[in-house]
Order: C-alpha cells, then sequence, then structure tokens
C-alpha cells in the first residue's frame, strides 16, 4: 500500500519517491546510502495513481546502475500480491538488460511461487518466448492443482491451453438508441426522469455527432444530491468543444463545485488570452488544497495562450518540482516551456532521468547540447530496458548533434 506521508520534495527520499530525475542523479552520488531507499520504493507502493504513474523502469535502472543487491527485490515476490507485482516488474526489467539472477528468480517462482500464475503470464508478456516456453509442463501441473489464469495472457494460447472466459449475459437493447437528438434532449431536460435514464441518454448521444442545444442543460445534470455530474455528462461536453464556450465561462464561477470543475476543464480546452486568469486562480486553489489529479489539464491550456499566462510560472514550477502524481509532471513542464522557457534547460536535462516516457522524451528532444547530456542520449539509445520510442527518438537527437557538429567542423 502506498504510504501517503511523501518526504520533502528536496530530499533524495522525496526525489525517489517521486520518481525525479534528480533523485536518480544524487542516488548515484553514493549507492551505499540510497540502497535501503530505492528497495523501499520497492517494497512499499509510492506510485500516487497505480495506473498512470511510472516507477519500474526508473527503480530497475537505478538497482542496475547502483550495483544495489538483487535478494531484497527477490524476496518481494514471496510478499503480498502487490509487492510482487512491483518486484516482477522490476526484475523482467532487470533480466532483458542482462542480470541471469533476476531471470533465475523469476523462473524459479513460477516453478515454486504462491504468485506464480501473475508472474508467468506477466514475463510472457515481456520477454522472449524462448526465456519460458520450457516452463509449459510446470504450468500445466501448477494449474491442475488449481489457479484461476487470465483468459486474455498471450501464454496460454501459444501453449494452446484453453482457458475459458468468464460467462456474459445476454446484451439488453437500449430503447433510448432510437430516439432523435431532439427527443434526447427533452429527457434530459425533464426533472422527473431518473438520473439512470438521463445517464442512458448521455451514452447514446456521447456516440453521435455533437448537440450544442445540450448546452444550456448541462447545469442541471448533476446527480440527485448535487454533488457530482451525471455520468458520461462530462465526456459528452468535451465532444461539444469550442461550442461550450462561452457558456463554460459562467459554469467555471458557479457556486457548484462539479459544473466549476466542468467549466474550468472547457476554459483549458478552449479558452482565450481573457480567460488566463480563471485558469491561474483555479490552479492557485488545487495548490491550496493539494489536488494532484487534474491540473496538468489546466496546466495544457495554460500552455496553449503561451506569455499571456505569465502569472502561472510559480505555480507551474511548484507543481513541477512537487507533484507525486509523475504522470502529470510533462505538463507542468511542457507549460513553462510554452509560457516562460527561461531556466527550463536544467528541467529538461533533470527529465533524462525521469521515471515518465513523456518526460524523458521531453527532455531528449530540448536538453542542451552538453558532454553529459550526450552521454545520457547514448545511454538511453543503448538501454535494452528502455522504451522503444525514448531509445529511437535519443538515437535521432544524438545523431543530428553529431551532424551539426561535424557541418561546423
Amino acid at each position: 500500500m502506498r504510504r501517503h506521508a511523501y518526504a520533502p520534495a528536496n530530499t533524495l527520499p522525496g526525489l525517489l519517491q517521486r520518481g525525479r530525475g534528480l533523485g536518480a542523479l544524487m542516488a548515484a552520488e553514493d549507492p551505499s546510502s540510497a540502497a535501503d531507499l530505492v528497495h523501499g520504493c520497492i517494497r512499499w507502493e509510492w506510485r500516487w495513481d497505480t495506473t498512470v504513474d511510472e516507477r519500474h523502469r526508473y527503480l530497475a535502472r537505478l538497482v542496475r546502475d547502483l550495483d544495489l543487491p538483487l535478494q531484497p527485490v527477490v524476496d518481494l515476490l514471496s510478499a503480498d500480491e502487490d509487492a510482487c507485482e512491483r518486484a516482477t516488474r522490476v526484475l523482467e526489467l532487470l533480466a532483458l538488460s542482462g542480470s541471469a539472477e533476476a531471470r533465475e528468480a523469476l523462473r524459479s517462482h513460477v516453478a515454486d511461487g504462491e504468485h506464480w500464475l501473475a508472474v508467468l503470464e506477466s514475463v510472457a508478456d515481456r520477454w522472449p518466448a524462448e526465456w519460458w516456453d520450457d516452463l509449459a509442463d510446470t504450468a500445466r501441473a501448477r494449474l491442475a492443482r488449481g489457479g484461476e489464469p487470465t483468459p486474455w495472457a498471450k501464454v496460454w494460447a501459444h501453449w494452446g491451453i484453453e482457458v475459458p472466459a468468464a460467462a456474459r449475459g445476454p446484451e439488453r437493447p437500449d430503447p433510448l438508441t432510437g430516439l432523435s437528438g431532439a427527443a434526447l434532449l427533452e429527457l434530459l431536460a425533464d426533472p422527473a426522469e431518473p438520473d439512470a435514464r438521463k445517464t442512458d441518454a448521455l451514452a447514446v448521444l456521447h456516440g453521435r455527432d455533437p448537440e450544442p442545444a445540450l448546452v444550456p442543460l448541462v447545469p442541471a445534470l448533476g446527480t440527485a444530491d448535487g454533488e457530482f455530474p451525471l455520468p458520461l455528462l462530462p465526456a459528452v461536453v468535451r465532444d461539444l468543444g469550442p461550442r461550450a464556450m462561452p457558456a463554460a465561462r459562467d459554469w467555471a464561477v458557479s457556486g457548484t463545485p462539479w459544473l466549476s470543475r466542468l467549466g474550468h476543464e472547457v476554459l483549458a480546452r478552449h479558452g482565450e488570452e481573457q480567460d488566463a486568469p480563471a485558469l491561474v486562480a483555479d490552479l492557485e486553489r488545487d495548490w491550496v488544497e493539494r489536488t494532484w489529479c487534474g491540473p496538468m489539464h489546466t496546466a495544457r491550456g495554460l500552455a496553449r495562450l503561451g506569455p499571456a499566462a505569465a502569472d502561472a510560472v510559480s505555480l507551474l514550477r511548484r507543481f513541477w518540482l512537487q507533484t507525486p502524481h509523475s504522470y502529470e509532471r510533462p505538463a507542468y513542464l511542457a507549460a513553462l516551456a510554452a509560457i516562460s522557457p527561461a531556466g527550463t534547460a536544467e528541467a529538461y536535462t533533470e527529465s533524462l532521468w525521469d521515471c515518465e516516457r513523456d518526460a524523458r522524451l521531453l527532455g531528449v528532444a530540448h536538453a542542451p547540447d552538453r558532454p553529459h547530456v550526450r552521454e545520457r542520449l547514448a545511454a538511453l539509445r543503448d538501454d535494452p530496458m528502455e522504451a522503444t520510442e525514448v531509445a529511437n527518438a535519443a538515437g535521432a537527437r544524438l545523431a543530428g548533434l553529431t551532424s551539426e557538429a561535424s557541418d561546423r567542423e
């Protein structure tokens, strides 16, 4: 589970917990002192959002580059399911990078470990088939003793083992699909209609061309308790694009929290220079309330406005430095560069060591041409752990810098 009390962002523990590039650089200065911190970041869950925040490659690189002992990671395979999953992903990458110890640890767990199914299905997705194909008999024997394999995991089809999918009930036709847009809007406008039917109507609208006549109905389409928009309403409003302007300006200053959030989302996507103060105020509220999920959308809106959003620079830098939600960090750096690029060179350089692929891509594209930057580009290009997109981009940037240097000579 995640420990919610993150260490300060200007300390080594805080940097490692957030997956910051500076954390990797500082850890490399004293690997022995960083060992427990790195192992702790694998042992405990520090991602703010486990569905999108990346850490496995960052942590695997730290284990490899700092030459840390592997046994504390291997031991986690026998811990709970979540810890085993984190250890598996790190060990998979280390094996791809040449660690025979990591490779054998995962293969041994398939033979004898508690979480063998999850480990096998994971390595089969990420390793060459010849690394796990000989485990077929072991897997069949263990399946015979029980277990619930995942139907869509590729390993079972590869071995010709049939895994029945969970039974699904018959799909019932939606009676609203035959209604015209006008009829659906009439239903949405009727206060006597239950939320469930209105949600069904929004689902139908979401699959059709936008209905601008929905705009005046939006403020009334919250849940009965007034706490949230009806499900799918934000998606349908996004479908409207700039047609939701200028009504979104009124939504943004409404006293209804969900409607205000929706209004700011539209302003971020389609607002103009006159909307910069409202977006900056929204970002400031998020900072005061420590709202880590979502400010990146405001940042992208401010980036569209460029220098007109100069009042946001301090806030954007604070979010970039301190957010634990690493998935959002690249948006803050991109916004800073669009609004006030002075001072971003060091941030781009640090991003070459960041946990997030999109952050590394920003670093690859924009880090200044310096010797240590070239060294890092070459390392990313040649690293078996690296995402293909980043490795290719690093190779292309390095080739371009080399060509430019040759031309100058």
